[in-house]
């Protein structure tokens, strides 16, 4: 009775799905069974368990204020749901063809959310909030993806680049607001100088005592640049005999 026996290997990290007259009969996880043909009607489907990733790069769309860029993203998926996958296809290819399909299906789902969300945004702004749109993923890809037995686990921008021409005027407005943030400290420096300057003039205007440190520094300069003679005090009593 051996001969009406098959023997199917379920590797890791993959499930088996056992198929007798094109009808899921079984579900395997990784090992080695047997079955009974009699008539070599049993195929076995094979489906991965991991992640696995997706880089799509070099694409085109036009922002809210319509400046053409080039963004690339990644995207990370796994099948959650092999009997569910299985149904959505037509079992009539080798299995990478069907992989395959259904990373186009996902990949055009990510890429119209993603250029749905870039057009909604004018250049300047999508620049300044990049970083917002790295995780793009959202629970509606999700249940789109679901339909096909499908967990997007990760959605991420990848680069957004800019016509030359586009990143030049970029860059001088970031230099012109670098400098007027410059100026406008600078300016402020100055208006508190001028402040504290004005606040010590008005100090010292009717400060007997400031005056007089301001004689002797006056003096202290004068005596510095030659033999000088100075008489501080009132002449007259000064001179006044006893």
């Amino acid at each position: 009775m051996k001969p009406f026996k098959k023997t199917y290997q379920v590797k890791p990290n993959t499930s088996g799905y056992l198929f007798r007259d094109h009808v899921l009969e079984q579900v395997w996880e990784a090992g080695y069974y047997e079955v009974w043909d009699w008539k070599n009607r049993t195929e076995l489907v094979l489906l991965p368990e991991t992640s696995k990733l997706l880089t799509i790069t070099n694409q085109e769309v036009l922002t809210k204020d319509n400046i053409a860029l080039r963004f690339s993203f990644n995207l990370v998926y796994r099948i959650a749901d092999g009997k569910r996958f299985l149904g959505c296809f037509v079992l009539d290819r080798p299995i990478y063809a069907l992989i395959q399909e259904a990373e186009q299906r996902i990949y055009n789902i990510a890429q119209l959310y993603l250029r749905n969300r870039i057009t909604t945004l004018d250049s300047e702004a999508l620049n300044e909030k990049r970083n917002e749109l790295l995780d793009f993923k959202t629970e509606e890809m999700e249940a789109e993806a679901a339909m096909f037995g499908i967990t997007i686990e990760q959605a991420q921008l990848r680069d957004l680049t800019f016509p030359k021409s586009i990143q030049d005027l970029f860059s001088k407005h970031l230099e012109a607001k670098i400098r007027s943030k410059s100026d406008l400290e600078n300016a402020r420096t100055a208006v508190a100088t001028a402040r504290a300057l004005k606040n010590a003039s008005e100090l010292m205007k009717d400060d007997e005592n400031i005056k007089f440190f301001q004689l002797i520094e006056t003096i202290a300069k004068i005596a510095d640049k030659g033999k000088h003679t100075f008489m501080i005090g009132d002449l007259q009593q000064l001179t006044q005999k006893p």
